[in-house]
């Protein structure tokens, strides 16, 4: 158990022949008391200090702690973020990849398409042209033919009213 001013205070001494003198051993006392109490009053006050200080440690710590967990879902909400959106971004690429082949294939099955129908075309348009200068020839072999002649001279056989009306 510590010490107080109070027992300082009520301290006797055994008395001796020659000893101290008893009024300057009092003040000594008194002065040691006094100097006793501040130091007392001075650790009562640090430890009130300390215990603040204490306080705030805890309070820091906690404060601490919590930043730290927080940081921690960050890092983890921030990296489910990047894992979800690069996953997004390999869905749309893939996505794009298959729209962009879709509509490749589209393109080359209208070309092939395109390509047969102008070959179809062609070959019509060669039937066509072969089957108009036959025509054209049989005409032509028709306007050359010696019947026409024949005609000709029905014309002039034929009454003169007859060829009026032609």
């Amino acid at each position: 158990m510590p010490l107080t001013p109070l027992d300082i205070h009520n301290k006797e001494f055994s008395r001796r022949l020659r000893g101290y003198d008893v009024d300057e051993v009092n003040e000594f006392l008194d002065q040691v008391i006094k100097d006793y109490e501040m130091l007392l009053k001075e650790n009562k006050e640090l430890g009130g200090q300390l215990a603040g200080f204490q306080e705030r440690i805890n309070h820091f710590q906690n404060v601490e702690e919590t930043l730290s967990r927080t940081l921690v879902v960050a890092q983890e909400t921030a990296d489910e973020l990047r894992a979800g959106a690069k996953k997004e971004a390999q869905l749309i690429v893939k996505e794009s990849e298959k729209n962009a082949d879709r509509i490749i294939n589209e393109a080359l099955i209208k070309a092939r398409n395109v390509s047969i129908d102008i070959e179809e075309m062609r070959k019509k348009a060669t039937i066509y042209r072969t089957r108009f200068r036959s025509l054209i020839q049989a005409q032509l072999e028709l306007l050359d033919n010696e019947v026409w002649d024949s005609f000709e001279s029905l014309d002039a056989a034929l009454p003169s009213h007859a060829t009026e009306h032609v």
